[in-house]
């Protein structure tokens, strides 16, 4: 049940004092699968007591209460954890059908939330969203770790400097190789028909469970997953917006699942237009090397990478131009999470806004959500935010 709102507002004020005064918050997981257990480690180094742990998956949820703090709670029903009045903060890292609800119900339920990307899985449920940090008042970061990078913090100063000039064109992609599906066999106690939630019913499957970001009643597959980062910094560096429409075409999924590891995704904004590629079953490269947004504006192209950045000025006669500035930091992203965790952190104590919030994190949403619409039925989507609705074109 919603906690009415003069409620909600004081509860809010109560558990702010509380995570001010506390040296060590408590903090909870909902899904402990891999990135689960890693933001559970990097929450942990920070100084939160992960104090509650929850899976509908045995297996994961014992991996989960190894990674967590000494004497965790272990639950396989978040609606149970979420009653602890102790619980401060909560991490929403499960299948991304679930995102919208946990994060509704635990800011209802007074807690702040780190939910991670994308923000949702549908449009509707983004706007949900924001209107439960509205109501509630609650913190709520998305995962879009770039954001709180230093790194990109900076190369966002050298774009805002106007030495590129006028962006209208932003290319980007993402490029590595997945060469097949998680083969794995359930070894514990599953609680399937929870884990379905709201998605379409069907029978137990090892490799929907274990495979589910393939497939599209839990997730749009790496063209989400790694859209919803590069889409983001783009939208970030542009200055936000909603698009105002969306093309997105793939190939047949060589992995044998629903969605396809190799599409184009062309994003039409009302002053730009931005274009991301995936290509999953492209040649492996370093982390350094595996992804990048071109920022093309008349007077220079602005590159940024991973761990890089760099300002290539106009010089028409020129065979090769020489970037200024350059900068390249290979293996500095592994701090990026840690930053952005310690930004959502900060802005519990303070209720300020954070780096990520949830506008922006709806914005890069509902162009995920065309996306999906658009590979799946091969029609352009056009964005109509007066009425916060898509139709073809």
């Amino acid at each position: 049940m919603p906690i009415p709102r003069r409620t909600a507002v004081l509860a809010s004020g109560a558990a702010s004092l509380a995570l001010a005064q506390s040296d060590r918050p408590k903090g909870a997981i909902i899904g402990a699968g891999g990135r689960g257990r890693y933001l559970t480690g990097e929450f942990k180094e920070i100084g939160v007591e992960m104090a509650a742990v929850c899976d509908v998956y045995e297996p994961n949820l014992a991996a989960g209460l190894k990674a967590a703090s000494t004497g965790a709670k272990p639950y396989d029903n978040y609606k149970r954890l979420l009653e602890d009045k102790s619980i401060e903060v909560v991490v929403v890292a499960t299948p991304d059908h679930w995102h919208a609800r946990m994060a509704i119900d635990a800011m209802e339920a007074g807690k702040d939330v780190y939910v991670e990307k994308p923000m949702a899985h549908t449009a509707a449920e983004g706007f949900q969203m924001m209107d439960a940090v509205a109501r509630t008042r609650r913190i709520l970061q998305v995962g879009t770790q770039r954001r709180s990078f230093d790194l990109f913090l900076e190369a966002k100063k050298v774009l805002d400097s106007g030495d590129a000039g006028t962006v209208r064109l932003v290319n980007s992609w993402w490029v590595n190789n997945i060469r097949s599906l998680r083969k794995a066999e359930l070894t514990g106690k599953l609680d399937w028909k929870q884990w379905l939630g709201t998605a379409p019913q069907r029978d137990p499957s090892a490799e929907r469970f274990f495979n589910w970001y393939w497939y599209w009643d839990y997730s749009g597959g790496l063209l989400v997953g790694q859209a919803a980062h590069v889409v983001d910094a783009i939208n970030w560096f542009m200055g936000g917006a909603y698009p105002t429409a969306v093309t997105c075409t793939g190939t047949r999924s060589i992995l044998g699942a629903e969605v396809p590891e190799t599409a184009c995704l062309s994003v039409e904004y009302p002053e730009y237009l931005a274009v991301f590629v995936l290509g999953y079953q492209a040649m492996r490269y370093s982390g350094a090397l595996d992804q990048m947004k071109q920022f093309h504006g008349d007077k220079a192209r602005f590159d940024v990478g991973r761990e890089s950045y760099s300002l290539y000025k106009e010089d028409p006669k020129a065979i090769e131009i020489k970037p200024s500035p350059d900068v390249r930091r290979p293996g500095s992203f592994n701090s990026a999470a840690r930053q952005h965790i310690r930004n959502f952190l900060d802005c519990v104590r303070t209720r300020q806004q954070p780096n990520a919030p949830v506008e922006a994190g709806q914005q890069g949403n509902v162009v995920m959500c065309l996306a999906m619409e658009s590979l799946r039925t091969g029609r352009r989507m056009k964005w109509n935010q007066a009425a916060r609705a898509m139709a073809p074109a």
